[in-house]
């Protein structure tokens, strides 16, 4: 992929981008590897959908606890939920196969969960092995299921946090007043890190303006930062206004957003709400059906006080963390246009771009997207 640019390089230079869609499998034009690639795909992907209900079932105990006066809602960190077994037993393979899976592009190529070679010795050459995921707007947690099942079986740690008002967090949404009681879970799981403790944190959609402030707040907790068609912000910029700039362009977006206007209709709106009708169109037309089915069903409104505050964002804390930009060029949520907008405005260090990805790669590209952040996570310091 070439050596990375250095920061000081950066405000000098454009960044340098790096397209998925010279990935391919080696030998793909013989027939028996097709097979033998189509029968692990199939395999993959059910245990994905596996672990899926797994974390369906775990989601559901914490949202159950947090009921009947058990707390408030906690990141949902992987290592503490259930796993499937790995090796090669009969009753692995013994699985049933999904009838919706679908076929696997080559952009999207097969991974081997023992893709790291020598993995405890890669492992530890890492400034950290610790990825935070923090979903866009209306998302939650369980939208990285297949990110955090790909990583946990490279022998990374995985945390995914659930924002206020999103997810399992048992709060109204209509309710949050400011970015800062929105990001809280965030920044209260940074500021809890053990002291030298760094994580790789990565943030989709509305999730890049949050972890664009937690950047702010703990810029030594944060080995490297990685915004995946996410509102990547100038200081001084809110969400908002990086959403103004195309938003003629954009009709898409507009015909799904439904405002909610809980204080009266004399007020600003508390929270946006998305068609679910237009769902599919517009954040997962690349997706899965049962992906869609399972986001049809789990998402919640996105809080618009947040939407609407402008970041404040220093060159010695935020501009110290390494940045890095995932493309997603068939999105139609943030267009292309969107996004080569924000990345000539804040340059980040290097830009990928996910070929055939849309708003929601975590569902369309999850192999793909997860080559990429075994990339940037072996990037060495400069």
């Amino acid at each position: 992929m070439g050596l990375c640019f250095s920061r000081k390089s950066v405000k000098k230079k454009p960044s340098k981008r790096i397209s998925n869609g010279q990935s391919t499998v080696a030998g793909s034009s013989n027939r028996w590897s097709r097979i033998r690639s189509s029968r692990k795909e199939k395999f993959e992907d059910s245990i994905l959908h596996e672990r899926a209900l797994a974390a369906a079932i775990v989601f559901q105990q914490q949202h159950h606890q947090q009921q009947n006066g058990g707390g408030g809602s906690l990141p949902f960190d992987r290592s503490a939920s259930l796993r499937y077994p790995t090796g090669n037993s009969r009753k692995q393979q013994a699985l049933p196969r999904s009838s919706s899976s679908r076929a696997r592009s080559l952009t999207d190529p097969l991974l081997q969960p023992h893709q790291l070679a020598n993995k405890d010795e890669t492992l530890d050459d890492l400034e950290t092995n610790h990825f935070v995921l923090v979903h866009g707007g209306g998302f939650g947690a369980w939208c990285w299921y297949k990110t955090i099942a790909l990583l946990e079986e490279g022998g990374f740690r995985v945390t995914a946090i659930d924002l206020t008002g999103s997810g399992i967090h048992s709060f109204d949404t209509n309710s949050i007043t400011s970015l800062s009681q929105y990001v809280k879970p965030l920044t209260d799981f940074l500021e809890k890190l053990a002291d030298g403790e760094k994580v790789i944190l990565v943030g989709h959609d509305f999730g890049g303006a949050c972890i664009s402030y937690a950047m702010e707040l703990f810029p030594f907790k944060v080995s490297k930062a990685v915004f995946i068609a996410a509102a990547m912000l100038t200081s001084g910029q809110s969400t908002l206004d990086m959403f103004s700039q195309k938003a003629d362009s954009n009709d898409l977006m507009r015909q799904a957003q439904i405002f909610r206007y809980v204080n009266g209709n004399d007020h600003p709106p508390t929270a946006i709400e998305l068609n679910k009708s237009l769902l599919r169109d517009l954040l997962f037309n690349h997706s899965p059906a049962k992906d869609v089915a399972l986001a049809s069903v789990s998402m919640r409104p996105i809080p618009f006080l947040p939407v609407l505050e402008k970041l404040s964002l220093s060159d010695m804390n935020y501009g110290s963390v390494r940045r890095f930009y995932i493309e997603t060029p068939e999105d139609n949520a943030i267009p292309i246009a969107l996004q080569e907008s924000m990345i000539n405005s804040s340059p980040p260090e290097r830009v990928f771009c996910l070929k055939g990805a849309d708003h929601s790669p975590f569902f369309s590209k999850p192999q793909a997207l997860h080559k990429l952040f075994l990339e940037i996570s072996k990037i060495p310091s400069t």
